[in-house]
């Protein structure tokens, strides 16, 4: 079985953009359940089924299957609005790959940076741009935002 270990961070400023590749997602939650939460995903021309088990520590389980982006298209009006609408920035720092989600829709002006590990405590540098730790606040994870809106809080 497939384990995620991944921390969160927010972005302190715009430094990051230099160098990173954009691409836009929009996907939706079949459940947000967290102890199993079901997401479509579609990745620019790529579509995705992830199922996500609640975790321990920084770990969880994570399986994700590519699906026909048609079926995606299918399964995405089955969910319950608000769909999470971001755009991704891929970038590398000192050896490790970071996902930075600009937000956009009902989370607009939230930016948080991703960084998936081999082991919880594998030592990684901290970009400048990087702030405030939030993995383990469970608001910030998609499933929630999609529930209740950043701006809300």
């Amino acid at each position: 079985m497939a384990i995620e270990i991944e921390r969160k961070f927010l972005v302190l400023n715009d430094a990051w953009r230099e160098g990173a590749a954009p691409s836009r997602i929009v996907q939706g939650f079949l459940s947000r359940d967290p102890e199993r939460i079901v997401r479509v995903r579609l990745w620019e021309d790529e579509a995705f089924l992830t199922v996500k088990g609640k975790g321990s520590g920084l770990s969880r389980v994570e399986v994700e299957v590519a699906i026909p982006v048609e079926e995606a298209r299918q399964l995405l009006p089955l969910c319950p609005p608000p769909l999470i609408e971001k755009t991704r920035h891929l970038l590398t720092w000192s050896g490790h790959l970071w996902e930075i989600d600009e937000f956009h829709g009902e989370n607009e002006g939230l930016i948080i940076a991703e960084v998936e590990l081999a082991a919880e405590d594998e030592c990684f540098e901290r970009p400048p741009w990087l702030g405030r730790e939030v993995s383990d606040d469970f608001r910030y994870s998609n499933a929630a935002l999609s529930e209740r809106s950043w701006r809300d809080w």
